[in-house]
């Protein structure tokens, strides 16, 4: 019987081995893509306990401890403390077997708090005084996290009107750890809600310092806004949608559909679906005149239960995999810009596995022969990003892509103790290769083997946004 995370945990051969030890546990973090808080890093946050850093904000554990039967005041809930949430989930660990969480917890108990012991009600006083004692320490603050995970750069979500101030404070202060932002506009296209969308506009026009009351006053206010997160060190933009957007339109209907929004106006489907159309348009071609990267986080529907929307809040969650339809939308959107040769590097994520297939043959349509793995289909996210759906995701590219061309995991975290799921694909995608290897579907070329592991691992990714 194989012990439970060993040295040799997911690898399942010698050949497996070999590539994980050797070629792919030592190299450097390119966290690309995630959502811890800047300003924690700036002032080097220390946290006071295991809750604080572990369980605030984490809605993959909350939907596991609601399930378990722990009531929401004793998930989230201010009259339970600190140290009842811990007990709370260490009372749930043991029925998150099989779940991708029973595998993220003891890998962040692993490291970096050394703790080999199988979190329970048995273990929980012990596991949370000896975590507590070492988080107390400088050795364990937000910056000591991230050195000793070996992080080499961090890619924050942010908005246009963020003003990056923690950025430049990272960035001061001589922190070795690349910490750069990532433009999230999807604020500036969301005309769902005309109240809603007209106080962001407010703000945003604040920040870019200009009045904003046409279409084209936004567009030029977003310009200003992308020139500055490049000067601020951006290389790459993400969008959270729950589908493409590529409704047929005209520059005067979305003028006029602004100016309708602007006087507080509810706006109908159909121009709606026009000017989000536009905007994810002109977003785009601003990506594509600096050479930035473009992610497109697809296929979530968001917010199921009103309830406890209106309680909670959003992230809390109450989120799901949608199954609208993806493939015309997506293809329209990227064959306009590729047509008017402003498509710049892309990164497409999707939320429903059944669409696997899709994504990865959508790719080679758009490939220009210029850039390798130009058009990129990203790695599991949030629901698949689990052993079993980053290997459906590996394997899809592999049939119909390049997987040796893949720039690999990213966090799309806001926890400082989830860097271990990069060492979580590490082990997935040497034990995948490795397998195969002893198989004998593929030689045993360990140069090869090497240059591909380390690229999907590292390099690829640090080429490709030009980090």
């Amino acid at each position: 019987m194989k012990k439970f995370l060993d040295k040799d945990f997911i690898l399942e051969t010698d050949t497996a081995k070999k590539l994980y030890h050797e070629f792919a546990a030592d190299l450097p973090i390119i966290d690309y893509h995630c959502h811890i808080s800047p300003k924690e890093i700036a002032d080097d946050k220390q946290f006071e306990n295991m809750t604080q850093i572990w369980l605030y904000g984490d809605h993959y554990k909350w939907r596991a401890m609601r399930t378990n039967g722990i009531k929401e005041e004793d998930v989230t809930g201010e009259s339970s403390s600190d140290r009842e949430k811990f007990e709370n989930w260490a009372c749930t660990v043991p029925y998150t077997l099989r779940n991708p969480l029973y595998h993220w917890t003891h890998l962040e108990l692993k490291k970096p708090f050394g703790i080999e012991k199988i979190l329970s009600p048995d273990t929980s006083e012990e596991i949370w005084n000896e975590c507590n004692k070492k988080l107390n320490t400088p050795e364990f603050s937000c910056r000591s996290l991230i050195r000793k995970a070996n992080v080499e750069v961090i890619g924050t979500t942010d908005d246009p009107a963020d003003s990056l101030e923690y950025h430049k404070a990272i960035k001061d202060s001589g922190f070795k750890t690349k910490v750069v932002p990532s433009w999230r506009p999807d604020k500036a296209m969301a005309v769902d809600d005309a109240s809603e969308y007209n106080a962001y506009i407010n703000k945003l026009a604040i920040a870019s310092e200009m009045e904003i009351n046409t279409f084209e006053d936004l567009l030029s206010a977003l310009q200003k806004r992308h020139d500055f997160f490049a000067e601020m060190g951006c290389k790459a933009s993400d969008h959270g949608l729950e589908q493409f957007f590529a409704a047929e339109y005209t520059n005067d209907e979305a003028t006029e559909i602004f100016v309708k929004i602007r006087k507080g106006e509810e706006l109908n489907e159909k121009e709606i679906l026009k000017f989000k159309s536009a905007m994810l348009y002109e977003f785009a071609v601003l990506d594509h005149s600096k050479g930035w990267v473009q992610q497109f986080h697809i296929g979530a529907i968001r917010n199921n239960n009103t309830g406890m929307f209106n309680k909670l809040g959003a992230d809390t969650g109450f989120d799901s995999i949608a199954d609208k339809l993806v493939a015309e939308d997506m293809s329209k959107f990227l064959n306009r810009l590729a047509t008017e040769e402003k498509l710049t590097k892309t990164i497409l994520y999707n939320l429903n596995p059944a669409h696997n297939e899709v994504y990865a043959t959508m790719l080679g349509n758009f490939q220009d022969g210029e850039i390798a793995g130009k058009i990129q289909w990203g790695s599991g996210w949030w629901f698949l990003d689990q052993k079993d759906g980053m290997e459906k995701q590996m394997n899809a590219l592999s049939n119909l892509g390049l997987l040796s061309r893949f720039v690999g995991m990213l966090t799309d975290s806001r926890s400082f103790l989830s860097y271990s799921r990069h060492e979580y694909f590490r082990r997935i995608l040497c034990n995948l290769i490795g397998n195969d290897v002893e198989k004998g579907l593929i030689p045993y070329n360990e140069e090869l083997l090497k240059e591909i592991v380390q690229g999907i691992c590292y390099y690829n990714a640090k080429n490709y946004f030009n980090f």
